[in-house]
């Protein structure tokens, strides 16, 4: 079995977020760069099968600037077998339909049975990623899942939905998202990191993917503004001189809360 993980290399979640306030995009100078972890928790995932099952590859895929190498070479550390990395200028501030369109691209070319994806990344937050790759793909795509279990030619697991949870499968090939209830990735230990070094790693364009980032037949997203968020003011006293509880339900129905 093929198996593609998406992994993505993000801000680091405990260091401070910023946003380019003339390109509108992530300041990624402000902190460190890492590997997402809701990534490296779906490349448990299939590291985990592969433990398992003979003849299990697994390849990650990821879209990011040409200096993202290390962060991605973490993902073979780890245990993939190899590495694709999809770095071309012209996808700086790609929006998810971009996004989609590319990576669906690099997984296509790789004739690959599964993909598995986290369910959303803690920069952008768009959360439509794994769906829109199984419309490119013409796979089915089961997304949100808190439990996974692979078998020859099919994928199973389980949806948490409110009051209860949904118990969801789908045929290979097929597209996954999973969710921070999933285990937490494996460390590389030092072996993994050696063997990291010689493991196939594909660097590709887009023109390799035969993808017009500039295509004015699709519709595209665009940033037309972007604002420092104001600072945060200091909120209303109420003082309760006998008439409080009437002074509270009163600034609740003027600012529309009650």
């Amino acid at each position: 079995m093929k198996i593609a993980v998406l992994v993505k290399e993000v801000p680091d979640t405990y260091g401070d977020r910023k946003l380019n306030l003339e390109t509108g995009l992530a300041d990624r100078s402000a902190s460190e760069a890492v590997l997402d972890e809701i990534g490296e928790r779906a490349l448990e995932v299939a590291l985990s099968y592969k433990d398992g099952s003979d003849g299990t590859e697994v390849t990650v895929i990821s879209m990011a600037p040409d200096t993202a190498t290390a962060t991605i070479r973490k993902g073979l550390a780890m245990g993939a077998d190899n590495a694709v990395h999809v770095s071309d200028e012209e996808l700086l501030g790609a929006d998810l339909g971009l996004t989609a369109e590319v990576l669906a691209a690099a997984i296509r070319r790789g004739g690959f049975d599964l993909v598995v994806t986290g369910n959303v990344s803690t920069d952008g937050n768009g959360g439509m990623i794994p769906a829109m790759l199984g419309e490119h793909l013409d796979f089915p795509h089961v997304t949100g899942l808190t439990s996974v279990e692979i078998s020859d030619g099919k994928v199973a697991g389980t949806r948490g939905v409110e009051g209860g949870k949904q118990e969801v499968s789908a045929q290979l090939p097929a597209v996954i998202s999973i969710t921070e209830a999933l285990p937490e990735a494996r460390f590389p230990n030092f072996k993994g990191i050696m063997a990291a070094k010689k493991k196939p790693f594909e660097v590709i364009s887009l023109s390799d993917l035969e993808v017009d980032a500039n295509d004015q037949s699709t519709a595209r997203s665009i940033m037309v503004t972007v604002a420092e968020k104001p600072p945060r003011e200091a909120g209303e006293k109420i003082v309760d001189e006998g008439n409080g509880g009437a002074d509270l339900a009163e600034y609740l129905i003027k600012n529309r809360l009650a």
